[in-house]
């Protein structure tokens, strides 16, 4: 069974651990950064002449893409030596084989685990159907609900970990807009636990609330008349 496991907040000789390391990307600097400034909530909605599974399957498979190809952007900084565990604040990913196996591995074995396991499953015929009339299997929530699991993992790793890359590139608008959709979709169908993305729940908050529409320009003041030079200094001739 797939899970995760975190780090303890308490040592065991009881003292507290160190102080939680700044968070680059709660920066209002940053969070104001999105690709888009209306409500992402319209974007998730099932709409009435869709199949539930069918809007499931093709968002899944969208949000595979994007998370993918968003990591792309900076795998190269994310390496066995940089990133010798899969973290997210202060939690580690541990990765379980089909045997159950528990496995440490670096972020960019994870990541290409992960990766792996949702091109298998979104690619499968049998369990995300192209072809009209092909039914969906019983199993097909549970595994849409674990493809999304493991793609919060990456996610959270992105911010945590490479999150100045991100910057450098100028891509956080992206991966915020990338985020946000990607929240208020698991949040509408219920495909994550809660208790597995409270990690980022302070991320959240700020960028699935709708941005506010920008501030109205003030409106030009009325120009004031002034004399005219030719009335200035005017003599009558007499």
């Amino acid at each position: 069974m797939d899970w995760l496991m975190g780090k303890s907040k308490t040592k065991p000789n009881g003292k507290k651990p160190p102080a939680e390391e700044k968070k680059q990307y709660l920066e209002p600097e940053f969070t104001k950064i999105r690709v888009v400034d209306f409500d992402l909530k319209e974007l998730v909605v099932l709409p009435r002449e869709i199949d539930l599974n069918e809007w499931l399957a093709s968002n899944t498979t969208t949000f595979f893409n994007l998370i993918n190809l968003q990591y792309s952007t900076i795998s190269e900084f994310c390496t066995g030596d940089t990133c010798q565990a899969m973290t997210a604040c202060n939690t580690i990913y541990y990765w379980y084989d089909e045997r159950g196996k528990k496995t440490k591995c670096t972020a960019p074995q994870y990541v290409d685990f992960v990766m792996s396991l949702c091109q298998k499953l979104v690619t499968d015929e049998e369990i995300f159907p192209t072809k009209y009339g092909k039914e969906f299997p019983n199993s097909f929530e549970s595994l849409v609900k674990k493809i999304c699991r493991y793609l919060f993992h990456v996610l959270a790793h992105l911010y945590w970990a490479h999150f100045k890359e991100t910057v450098a590139l100028d891509l956080q608008g992206h991966l915020n807009t990338l985020y946000a959709h990607f929240i208020v979709f698991v949040r509408e169908f219920n495909l994550v636990d809660p208790k597995e993305t409270c990690i980022m729940d302070d991320l959240s908050e700020i960028l699935c609330t709708p941005a506010p529409p920008p501030a109205p320009l003030p409106a030009p003041s009325a120009p004031t008349s002034s004399p005219s030079p030719s009335s200035q200094n005017h003599v009558t001739e007499r």
